[in-house]
């Protein structure tokens, strides 16, 4: 019997076509440690533009995660969109699991191409990435932004009932789901109008295609950023950082949006979007790309007009 159509694996190629069509091409480099990663890259890089570099967060791959951002973002700037390792085409045979080792990777990828200066925007579990990153590279990232990214929250938060879950592993059964329905609960967590009445077929599908390989080692991901972690331990940078959140995230409260903006003090500001869930990035990327382009070309940490969200200073 033939092989059943599949909506997913073609919205991939669809997102293929639209990153190639912004002036980007797929890139493999092997780190010859026994990690191979897979990036979006300029077809040329410019020298008279800004390098910019987009992590995605859990879930589909990169291309999913930044697809309404590409062709706009395109002509101001050299982008460059990482699968980060065991998403995607990016995979490593050592042992580490910690978004350390992931900033450490994404780092050797740029320099193989020749990039020492960047800003790096990451949404969810890319901007712990992308906060690594800034520690790590302080001469090499010269401005960040993190969507929703918890990188302040503590082990014990989840003990203190902050999470709509009691545990990692509960944490993992939903944010890797292998059944619509748990498909769905990660939709309503991620959403603040989740998409209703959508096929299970559908999920399924998406499922198959984005949520099978690599399981494990994602789950180790999840368990790694969780594992004794504590707020007193998280280092300041000191780059101008751009922290956005969605008003009613259900996966990383605003609670911890505050928290970080109260830890990195006069060098951040917390933008917060109103009637927006966890996925900012897909949920409300226009006015996503707003704020972003506000702080990425101005010669300021950001613009001082809200657009349809608000922005909170805290001392």
């Amino acid at each position: 019997m033939a092989n059943c159509f599949s909506f997913t694996a073609s919205r991939n190629t669809c997102y293929k076509y639209s990153f190639s069509s912004a002036g980007l091409k797929s890139s493999t480099t092997d780190l010859k440690d026994g990690t191979i990663m897979h990036f979006w890259v300029p077809k040329t890089h410019k020298q008279n533009k800004p390098t910019l570099l987009l992590i995605h967060g859990m879930g589909a791959n990169a291309m999913w995660q930044w697809n309404e951002f590409i062709s706009p973002l395109s002509s101001k700037f050299n982008i460059y969109v990482p699968d980060l390792v065991f998403f995607g085409e990016s995979y490593t045979t050592r042992p580490e699991r910690t978004e350390a080792f992931q900033a450490q990777c994404v780092m050797k990828t740029m320099e193989a191409h020749g990039v020492k200066k960047m800003i790096v925007v990451g949404i969810s579990y890319g901007g712990f990435v992308g906060y690594s990153m800034a520690l790590q590279f302080p001469d090499a990232v010269e401005k960040l932004v993190l969507g929703c990214s918890g990188v302040c929250l503590e082990e014990k938060d989840m003990e203190d009932g902050m999470f709509q879950v009691k545990s990692v592993d509960e944490a993992a059964d939903i944010l890797l789901p292998r059944t619509p329905e748990k498909l769905r609960e990660l939709m309503k967590l991620s959403f603040y109008k989740p998409q209703k009445n959508i096929p299970s077929c559908f999920l399924a599908d998406f499922i198959d295609v984005m949520c099978v390989e690599n399981r494990q080692e994602k789950i180790e991901l999840i368990q790694a950023l969780h594992k004794d972690r504590k707020f007193s331990n998280l280092p300041k940078i000191t780059q101008p950082t751009l922290i956005i959140w969605g008003e009613h995230d259900k996966i990383f409260p605003l609670e911890l949006g505050h928290r970080l903006k109260r830890h990195l003090g006069e060098n951040a500001e917390l933008v917060i979007i109103k009637n927006a869930g966890h996925a900012i990035n897909i949920e409300t990327s226009k006015e996503l790309y707003k704020h972003l382009k506000s702080f990425l070309v101005s010669p300021s940490p950001v613009s001082k007009n809200a657009i349809n969200g608000s922005r909170n200073k805290e001392d």
